[in-house]
C-alpha cells in the first residue's frame, strides 16, 4: 500500500508507505531530535530497536490493527527520498466507531507542510479503503502545548472538540481531542 501526495510550491512530492528495514538508519536518526522525545515516547534507541519497532509496525498491517507509514520525500531522480516523517492509523477494530491518527516530521521537514498533507492522506485513505464497515470518526490527540500539531490537526479538517485531562507518567499535561468524521454519502 503506497500513497503519493502532490508536490506544492514549496514542497516536494510525498510518498506514505510501510516502514521497511530499510528506513531503520534514517528512523534512529530522527529520534535522536530533543523535541522528538520531548512530543512522543519513543523506544527506538539504537538499530536493534529500530528493527524491533519497524517489525511491530508490520505486525500492525498483517494484523488490520495499525497501519504505520514511513514518509518519504519523493526525489527528482531515481530512488527512495529522504525520510520526512511517520504517519499511523492505529485502534482499529472491526465494529469499532472510531481510530486515531498520530503523526511525526524529521527535524529537516518542521514547516512545511509535511505532517498536514500526510494526515490528509492518510484520512482520506483510511475513510475510503474501510468504508462503512470502518471507523466513522479519526480522533487526533496531542498535548496541549503542542501548538504546531493542533495547527496540523485544523488545517487537515479536524475540529477541537475537547481538552483531555493530563494522565502522567504517559501524558503528563492536559492534551486536546480533535476529530474528523466521515462525509455521510
Amino acid at each position: 500500500m503506497t500513497l503519493r501526495v502532490d508536490a506544492t510550491s514549496s514542497a516536494p512530492a510525498l510518498v506514505l508507505r510501510p516502514w521497511t528495514v530499510e528506513d531503520v538508519g534514517a528512523l534512529v536518526e530522527v529520534v535522536r531530535d530533543p523535541a522528538f522525545g520531548h512530543w512522543t515516547g519513543s523506544p527506538v534507541g539504537n538499530g536493534a530497536d529500530g528493527s524491533a519497532w519497524v517489525a511491530e509496525q508490520r505486525r500492525g498491517w498483517a494484523t488490520g490493527t495499525r497501519f504505520g507509514f514511513a514518509v518519504r520525500e519523493v526525489p527528482p531522480t531515481a530512488g527512495s527520498g529522504r525520510l520526512v516523517g511517520g504517519i499511523v492509523l492505529k485502534e482499529v477494530a472491526p465494529g469499532r466507531a472510531s481510530a486515531e491518527v498520530g503523526y511525526w516530521t524529521a527535524p529537516h521537514a518542521r514547516g512545511r507542510g509535511v505532517a498536514s498533507r500526510a494526515l490528509d492522506a492518510l484520512t482520506g485513505w483510511a475513510f475510503d479503503a474501510f468504508g462503512a464497515d470502518g471507523p466513522a470518526v479519526l480522533e487526533l490527540l496531542h498535548q496541549e502545548d503542542n501548538l504546531a500539531s493542533c495547527g496540523v490537526a485544523r488545517r487537515s479538517g479536524y475540529a477541537f472538540e475537547r481538552i483531555l485531562p493530563a494522565a502522567p507518567p504517559e501524558f503528563p499535561l492536559d492534551g486536546h481531542l480533535h476529530v474528523r468524521r466521515r462525509r455521510a454519502l
